[in-house]
């Protein structure tokens, strides 16, 4: 949920209940005031009515206005409490009960006690709160609308600066050299956050800059005391004869120093490929990649036993080639390493996917064996093939899966 959203549904929800509260205690107070009028008129009455018995000596008539009622009754030596009260009027006219307000009263006529009930009408009163209130909360809904509304347009106005940072925060792009320009803005929280940015850009830079050039300078360093040690070795095979110990001795270092050149360009293709550096894509038959990998693989297939069976479609797709290669490569020489004598190896390609599945014993954590330097129990590798091949996949767009089931292990590559 966006921050403004979250911010207007609360801002909406508290305001509500402030209205409604407010609301109640404002119908309550209306209505008080107005019963409170209502009082002061069944007082009059009553004042009436003493001034008139205090002249005459006597009760006035009983008598029936517009809304109002005046009614005695003798008490005798009995006295009555003076009070306010809910009650309800007859309308006479309209033969109907309506509410009403009364006031209980005594007075005394020739030393005889009576009561006094005057009666009014609460139905204008109660009309009149109800349209008062009805109004008030027209103006009240009417007044959060408004607010609503501003606050949207003022809070989206407020936030430009942030949203254009974080815009520019996703399109920033080490290999494309991106750069996040100011963004200027009147508040502070949001000045600060825009210079956080754009230095953390920079160092970030800086750092991705000295990463690059420390593994291009790595690579380029290491492949001069690499090159000098094979050329020592042939030099030093020349030379003279060997004992079969020797021998297996100059074996095992050509062996090393073959794995050493190969983990050296692998370090370096994947540096490259993560960071971008190879791009000069090309329209790339698929088909005739496979046709030539398979071919260079033909020798070890031959020498295992490995009944080979091709299934292959046309497929073209803008890439680099040479990634290409190594990624057909990599899948092959894994399946055919990992297969076993007498083995099937399938290579199935369409115009959605390239599959290659071979026989085998066991499965492995896919998750795993794409870290880098992960290898099986016997694997001669290096540990890279299959973290080479997913790089390739993704700095493509290709999804690569793995699948195990009736002993066979089935790599495939969906474009």
């Amino acid at each position: 949920m966006k921050l403004l959203t979250k911010y207007n549904r609360v801002n909406i929800a508290v305001t509500v209940v402030i209205m409604l509260v407010t609301g109640i205690i404002y119908y309550y107070t209306i209505s008080h005031i107005l019963t409170g009028q209502i009082d002061k008129d069944l007082e009059l009455e009553e004042n009436e009515v003493f001034s008139y018995v205090t002249k005459n000596h006597r009760l006035p008539d009983v008598y029936e206005s517009n809304h109002q009622q005046i009614v005695f009754m003798p008490l005798g030596n009995k006295q009555v409490e003076r009070r306010f009260l809910d009650t309800t009027y007859h309308d006479s006219d309209e033969k109907d009960l309506e509410a009403g307000r009364a006031l209980i009263s005594s007075v005394k006529v020739s030393g005889q006690n009576y009561r006094i009930l005057v009666t009014q009408s609460k139905v204008e009163t109660e009309d009149l709160i109800q349209i008062i209130f009805l109004i008030t909360i027209g103006v009240i809904v009417s007044l959060l609308v408004i607010l609503i509304i501003l606050n949207r347009v003022i809070l989206k106005s407020i936030w430009k600066p942030f949203y254009k940072v974080l815009f520019q925060l996703k399109e920033f792009s080490l290999v494309n050299n991106g750069v996040i320009s100011n963004t200027p803005s009147t508040i502070d929280e949001f000045t600060e956050l825009d210079q956080a940015v754009i230095s953390m850009a920079d160092r970030v830079k800086n750092d991705y800059q000295n990463l690059k050039a420390f593994t291009e300078n790595a690579s380029h360093e290491l492949m001069t005391p690499i090159s000098v040690i094979n050329s020592k070795l042939d030099t030093l095979v020349q030379t003279d004869e060997f004992t079969d110990k020797q021998s297996n001795l100059l074996n095992d270092i050509y062996g090393t120093v073959t794995r050493l050149t190969r983990l050296n360009k692998s370090m370096l293709l994947l540096a490259k490929i993560e960071n971008g550096l190879i791009q000069d894509n090309q329209l790339v038959d698929v088909k005739d990649v496979v046709k030539e990998c398979i071919y260079q693989h033909e020798e070890m297939v031959q020498q295992l036993g490995i009944t080979l069976k091709t299934t292959l479609g046309d497929k073209q797709l803008q890439a680099n080639k040479s990634l290409i290669e190594i990624l057909v490569n990599n899948l092959l020489s894994n399946a055919i390493r990992h297969n076993h004598q007498d083995g099937e190896l399938s290579v199935y390609l369409d115009s959605e996917k390239l599959i290659i599945s071979n026989t085998g014993e066991g499965s492995f954590d896919f998750g795993q064996v794409l870290k880098r330097f992960h290898k099986s129990d016997g694997s001669e590798g290096i540990g890279l093939g299959l973290t080479l091949c997913k790089q390739i996949c993704d700095s493509h767009g290709f999804k690569l899966n793995y699948e195990h089931n009736d002993k066979k292990h089935a790599f495939s590559v969906r474009f």
